[in-house]
């Protein structure tokens, strides 16, 4: 393919398109304004950070996945089993045994102290010191890893269309912030069953179109095994290797577990649920949900491998990185069919404000609960939840900030 014709595809993305996208920020936006306006309009701590502790399994369920599958999932996993093959598949067995470890071990723990913090647990188990550490530990990581996954999507948009990078950056932020800060908990975890439902429609369309281009999905996966892709068994114990059942299985359990089973905006999201038996139907469906993910994601980069197979874009120079293969092949496939490359784009889209938004929650949450309450321990409720939104509002600029940051660095999924 020429540079023509590359060119050519860009500016596939019609007006059409964009208003497609814009609307995934218009519809996220309003169910913040939604839930600002209704109940209790997000006058309590109780009703910001928790939902009133009353949610429903299945909102939460799907809120637990959506936060899985950020931006780096949605470019960076189909991209890896495009380079390296699917081995990373195996993930889906660490999966299972990260729902039933936390259901069983962490999660009553959470419960019976009804806590807000995850990390309250560690200075009634240790010392006050070491809960500040963990908190402080957190939001380094959540603020780091927030600010990759808005710059991803910002990425993946600016090499399709016609956008300037750091204008889809600010787009994203600001929205996100702006909805986490007015609608709370209860409109982060309904935009997340909104914004889950657009992911799937992304990857399932991927897959079915580069399937039929290819010839089937038979032929495809034919395509990819001749080409060394379908290779899941590795037991060799070398850890040099890049990826084996050990490293895989074993490794990705105890680093989901660190995630699933301690890290605050999962452990806030599962007791909005109010009750063990809610919070367990929540991540049993979740567990459920994110090995459907994983292999929605896998399958796009077999699939991808198959429709690429005589003309790798990476190595044409016809992209830059490999984080831009998902959006290249989305254009290719769609790009001259109106709406459609938006409503994909928007997938990628979602995948961020899902993780960006659960993050700014829980960062307002730990730091307002660590370090906020215990120094003003008789403030009024009233101004305590102003505090908390104006740390969400705080934490989002931060966010952006932190995604200029990122552009320095290499591919998203190794970051």
């Amino acid at each position: 393919m020429s540079s023509e014709e590359v060119g050519t595809i860009a500016r596939n993305f019609s007006i059409v398109d964009y208003i497609v996208l814009g609307s995934l920020l218009v519809i996220s936006s309003g169910i913040g304004i939604y839930h600002a306006c209704t109940g209790g309009k997000q006058s309590t701590t109780k009703e910001f950070l928790l939902a009133d502790r009353n949610m429903n399994a299945f909102p939460v369920a799907m809120s637990l996945v959506a936060s899985f599958i950020s931006a780096i999932t949605f470019l960076g996993t189909p991209a890896e089993n495009y380079i390296h093959g699917c081995m990373y598949w195996l993930f889906g067995f660490s999966y299972i045994a990260v729902g039933i470890v936390t259901i069983r071990v962490y999660m009553p723990v959470f419960f019976k102290m009804n806590i807000t913090s995850a990390y309250e647990y560690l200075e009634i188990r240790f010392s006050r010191s070491v809960r500040i550490s963990g908190m402080l530990t957190f939001t380094l990581m959540m603020v780091i890893y927030m600010g990759i996954v808005i710059y991803a999507p910002a990425l993946a948009l600016s090499a399709v269309s016609s956008l300037h990078l750091w204008g889809c950056v600010l787009s994203l932020g600001l929205v996100c912030t702006f909805y986490t800060t007015i609608g709370g908990m209860k409109a982060v975890l309904w935009t997340d069953v909104f914004q889950v439902t657009i992911m799937f429609i992304g990857f399932f369309a991927m897959i079915i179109g580069a399937a039929i281009r290819v010839g089937g999905f038979g032929k495809g996966w034919q395509i990819a095994k001749e080409g060394g892709r379908i290779d899941f068994w590795d037991f060799r114990p070398d850890p040099t290797i890049r990826h084996t059942f050990w490293s895989v299985v074993v490794g990705g359990t105890f680093t989901w577990l660190a995630v699933y089973g301690v890290n605050q905006s999962q452990v806030q999201r599962y007791l909005t649920c109010g009750t063990p038996e809610n919070a367990r139907k929540a991540l049993i469906l979740a567990s459920i949900g994110m090995v459907l993910v994983v292999c929605a994601a896998c399958l796009t980069g077999i699939m991808m491998y198959a429709f690429y197979a005589d003309c790798d874009p990476l190595k044409a120079g016809m992209i830059q990185t490999s984080d831009q293969l998902v959006p290249f092949l989305v254009m290719e496939l769609f790009g001259n069919i109106p709406g459609l490359p938006g409503l994909l784009v928007s997938s990628c889209f979602s995948a961020a404000l899902s993780t960006v938004s659960s993050g700014l929650n829980s960062l307002a949450a730990v730091t307002a609960e660590d370090i906020v309450k215990p120094i003003w321990p008789n403030m009024q409720e009233k101004r305590y939840t102003l505090i908390t939104k104006m740390l969400a509002a705080a934490y989002g600029c931060i966010a952006i900030f932190m995604a200029f940051v990122a552009s320095v660095v290499g591919d998203v999924l190794q970051v």
